[in-house]
């Protein structure tokens, strides 16, 4: 089993490093593209073995997958620059760009004066905690069998949580999970703006935070319990944590958040 990684910077760079501590793929199964020398360089020297290649797409026709990792706008060009050389018989067509629909990708991938095409898709929505194999990847395919679609799930499985949906669910998904983590981490900001103003230091209230964030995910991903159930566990009657509550929906925080999701869905 062989991938190829097309724009390895960021998000692609993360995806290429998870795979190699994966079961799927060694380094040598792995071709890594892009347009910068440097980054290519670094994942050569970080990772011995993988293939690196200036996007010359040489070699583009051997891997079983292609992952696409560049931005939106650059993907009708990209696209056009390899299709030719791919054999959609064979070959799987990954992309992990926001907002080109599997309908878009599709009409990317005919090739003139050919028989219209159909090549297997996904269409996949990582966060940045991909980088250290935490991601909520969001997963919506076309054209795909069980077995394929069941490959791509055990890969991106072991870079987080891999969630099939329907494609119609990933601009919303994308609101909870990729735009979603930011919003977390303005509250980390905020509950350490609040601790340095209490007197902790402003990394030891962001290490009390981010731990308190932790446990309270693991709390109720372990026991599957409504918020408000463990809400009410730690609110007494005429309490601190009431109080606390209260103030936060009086400036409107239950209100604020619904607003960014929503304001996320594009």
């Amino acid at each position: 089993m062989k991938i190829a990684v097309i724009g390895c910077g960021n998000m692609g760079g993360a995806i290429v490093r998870g795979l190699v501590k994966g079961s799927v793929f060694k380094a040598e199964d792995i071709q890594a593209h892009d347009v910068n020398v440097a980054v290519l360089d670094a994942l050569k020297q970080e990772i011995p073995g993988i293939s690196a290649e200036l996007n010359s797409f040489e070699n583009i026709a051997q891997p079983d997958i292609i992952l696409l990792a560049v931005k939106p706008w650059l993907v009708d060009d990209v696209i056009d620059r390899i299709k030719f050389k791919l054999d959609y018989e064979r070959q799987i067509f990954v992309s992990i760009a926001a907002g080109i629909s599997l309908a878009q990708l599709s009409g990317f991938l005919q090739k003139p004066a050919q028989e219209p095409s159909v090549p297997t898709l996904f269409r996949i929505i990582p966060n940045t905690a991909i980088a250290i194999r935490k991601s909520v990847n969001l997963i919506a395919t076309e054209n795909a069998s069980g077995e394929q679609t069941a490959l791509i799930t055990k890969i991106f499985n072991e870079l987080g949580t891999a969630v099939l949906l329907d494609e119609d669910k990933l601009t919303a998904g994308t609101a909870l999970t990729s735009c979603g983590i930011a919003y977390l981490f303005r509250y980390v900001r905020a509950a350490t703006l609040a601790g340095a103003e209490m007197g902790f230091y402003p990394k030891q209230a962001q290490d009390l935070t981010i731990n308190t964030m932790l446990g309270a995910a693991e709390l109720l991903k372990a026991n599957g319990e409504n918020p408000e159930t463990e809400i009410d566990k730690v609110t007494t009657p005429g309490g601190i944590t009431i109080r606390g509550l209260n103030e936060l929906e009086a400036n409107g925080f239950s209100a604020a958040i619904v607003k960014a999701l929503k304001a996320s869905k594009f």
